[in-house]
């Protein structure tokens, strides 16, 4: 059992040196710093905006208040190597990222569609990065200093850690780290890790010998002796205690399926995302390897949550908190999005199986001091050009999870749940919202601050814990609409989201706009919804489109499920099995609509209301034996063919944005 009370400070070795305004980006930068060269250069996706929302930001700050020199080449001509040698040869190594979202995520949409534009771009401008960015950077960082390492990093790395799914090219591809030929990945948030390879690169030794670091993967020729192997490459079992004959129980690794196994078995694949999900407890998770030919893919466990006094300090770096000048005039949304806006919390506890953030982050929720957010907020009021007094967000993955979780170390300490809210809340969550009231109270008596908003999104079924807060939240939070994702309404896709029954959400409506009369304000939820989550049959899409026609909700912004790599939803999407439960030959099988055309089906009916979505409907309420859902009448879903649908009823949308202002991100 780790024991999280004994890890040292984040930076106990810090040598901190003169922080630079910005981490360069050429080398003209490099020689007003007074720089030959940089110890690690930084390669991103992702525009520079120097701002603790922004990971390669934090990476290269982190790195610097260790001593290192850091410099970042963002968005680089992947067309030749010249772009990536335009700071010179690192002495340490390349750490190279997609950026803040997956490179595949960011250019193509859920019906493979190139998008037009790039929220992390100048302009957003699209078309800025290449496809598998982390793959085509490496490549060219090798053909640019052939003999200086690589370190993978980001959420496209970690993602892809091991053999995954790719809906991209519908097959099974190897871990990043034999098709990008680096040395090493970090996968997680990677603060700790990155610190470690930093100092042990700078004393000599070999990137390809750091296996032992927390959130790293690494290759080797074999299992290292000494160790003991649990065979998870079957479908016979799963996690079985150590062998009574092992050496050391710390030394015990678990073997996932091979890669060629899982490539030419989907239901192999999904046993091996259930083995590899249930090590994913930082406090008892095992090290895991997996054959890819005769390479063996060797992952440590992964990174410990960040203690609060470390979460503060990553956050309170000297950053700029603004794109770097280089980039010119062009505005970055993603940036305009956070500029005034406060993460309080990392991870969530939630664990949908469609997200990715569990998987990345952690189901441990990391918590920022009272005071450190209070600092920040401080900063933005004087830091920030045009900033209002206004504070945009005060959140993080999920709103209202901050110092939420287990109220139980022990327990906490052996628990393999994959979700603490699903299939209840557990009993030994600590769900007591009050200290986040004062937060929000302390928040807005900073002086020169009028409005605290909150736009991530809220968990509806802990907040119904704390009438207090949903009653704090309307009064001063919430200015027009609040967000939340009910994901659906039946519960046959519902119980493979790990989501709660649509009850719950009309339980939080209730209460929602109980709060709302009470304190004189008009007020609306806008729900989010998935069309054609593995388990979702076409009967499930009509009934959530009457739900939604009942309950009056037209949607703008809705989501067709999209299979991102090591999520549990995707290994049902290619499988066509249920990995949140033990993987048999002949067990039940998940529907999941896979064709474009139902996929496209699955999304107009939660368009129900829109016309050109009329002719998909009609068609398919005939083939369904739902032609009395046909007609002009208020019980009729859509319009007869060649007939003006009725009259509209109010259309619930949010209140228009004031000047300056940018939509919310969408819950989780």
């Amino acid at each position: 059992m780790q024991d999280l009370t004994s890890l040292p400070a984040l930076f106990s070795r810090s040598k901190p040196r003169q922080p630079a305004p910005y981490l360069p980006m050429t080398r003209a930068e490099m020689d007003l710093l007074g720089w030959e060269s940089c110890d690690v250069v930084l390669i991103t996706g992702d525009a520079y905006v120097d701002h603790p929302s922004f990971g390669m930001a934090v990476i290269g700050r982190v790195l610097e208040a260790e001593g290192f020199r850091v410099g970042i080449i963002a968005q680089p001509d992947w067309n030749s190597p010249d772009a990536f040698a335009a700071l010179g040869r690192p002495r340490l190594f390349f750490g190279v990222t997609g950026g803040n979202m997956d490179s595949m995520v960011n250019r193509y949409t859920a019906d493979r569609r190139i998008r037009s534009d790039d929220a992390y771009t100048p302009g957003g401008e699209g078309g800025r990065r290449p496809d598998r960015a982390v793959i085509v950077y490496a490549q060219r960082c090798r053909e640019a200093f052939r003999d200086v390492p690589i370190v993978l990093g980001g959420i496209e790395a970690s993602l892809r850690r091991v053999a995954h799914f790719d809906i991209w090219s519908e097959k099974l591809r190897r871990s990043i780290l034999l098709d990008s030929k680096a040395d090493l990945l970090v996968f997680g948030n990677g603060e700790r890790a990155v610190i470690e390879i930093a100092h042990r690169a700078a004393a000599g030794q070999s990137l390809r010998t750091m296996g032992d670091i927390r959130g790293t993967a690494t290759v080797r020729d074999g299992v290292p002796d000494g160790w003991t192997v649990i065979d998870e490459s079957g479908l016979d079992g799963i996690h079985p205690p150590p062998p009574a004959t092992a050496a050391d129980p710390d030394r015990v690794v678990v073997r996932l399926p091979a890669f060629e196994q899982v490539r030419d078995d989907p239901v192999l694949y999904a046993h091996a995302t259930r083995v590899l999900h249930a090590e994913t407890n930082p406090l008892n998770a095992r090290p895991l390897v997996q054959r890819h030919g005769d390479k063996e893919v060797w992952l440590a466990p992964p990174p410990l949550p960040l203690a609060t006094p470390d979460l503060d300090a990553v956050h309170e770096l000297p950053y700029a908190r603004a794109p770097h000048p280089g980039h010119g005039s062009g505005r970055i949304p993603a940036w305009e999005m956070i500029r005034f806006s406060v993460a309080i919390v990392r991870g969530c506890f939630g664990g949908c199986t469609f997200c990715s953030i569990t998987t990345h982050e952690g189901r441990i929720v990391q918590n920022r001091s009272p005071e450190s957010v209070l600092r920040e907020i401080a900063t933005i009021r004087d830091c920030t050009a045009g900033f209002t007094g206004a504070i945009s967000d005060l959140g993080g993955p999920t709103a209202n999870m901050w110092r939420l979780g287990c109220g139980k170390p022990r327990a906490q300490a052996k628990c393999r749940r994959l979700s603490c809210l699903f299939p209840a809340p557990c009993p030994s969550l600590v769900t007591d919202h009050a200290p986040l009231v004062a937060l929000y109270r302390a928040a807005r008596a900073v002086p020169g601050v009028h409005t605290v908003s909150v736009a991530s999104g809220v968990r509806y079924d802990i907040a119904l814990n704390s009438p207090a807060y949903v009653d704090e939240l309307v009064r001063h939070h919430v200015g027009g609409t609040l967000k939340i994702a009910p994901e659906h309404t039946e519960q046959g896709p519902l119980s493979l989201m790990m989501k709660p029954g649509v009850e719950v959400f009309e339980r939080f409506r209730t209460l929602f706009e109980a709060s709302a009369r009470r304190s004189g304000k008009r007020l609306r939820l806008i729900p989010y919804f998935i069309a054609a989550h593995p388990g979702t049959t076409d009967e499930d899409m009509l009934n959530l489109a009457l739900w939604l026609k009942r309950n009056d909700y037209r949607l703008d912004q809705v989501q067709t499920f999209l299979p991102t790599p090591m999520t549990l939803a995707t290994a049902m999407y290619h499988s066509d099995r249920n990995p949140l439960r033990p993987i048999t030959r002949d067990g039940t099988t998940v529907f999941t609509a896979k064709g474009l055309r139902q996929r496209r089906l699955h999304k107009a009916f939660l368009r129900w209301h829109d016309p050109e979505n009329a002719p998909i409907l009609r068609e398919a309420l005939m083939k369904m034996g739902r032609a009395d859902l046909i007609g002009s009448g208020p019980h009729h879903l859509v319009p007869r063919g060649g007939s003006r649908p009725g009259p509209a009823a109010p259309q619930r949308r949010p209140a228009p944005l004031a000047k300056g202002k940018t939509p919310p991100r969408r819950p989780r």
